[in-house]
């Protein structure tokens, strides 16, 4: 199995949906389970395919 780098982890986390990375603090449980598996749809899809691209709305930081 491949190891996870846990930048990849954070930009696949980053490029999921808004909604997702906003819904899993939501106070309704079927929000927050939603979200949960969106996000881990967002970082399966990043290992599978090897990359992440941000979304069009996803603002880009320069550190």
């Amino acid at each position: 199995m491949e190891r996870m780098d846990t930048n990849r982890v954070a930009e696949a986390i980053l490029s999921a949906p808004g909604w997702a990375r906003v819904g899993i603090t939501a106070p309704k449980d079927h929000l927050r389970i939603e979200a949960a598996y969106e996000l881990a749809r967002a970082i399966v899809n990043d290992v599978l395919n090897g990359h992440s691209t941000p979304g069009p709305d996803q603002l880009g930081l320069l550190l």
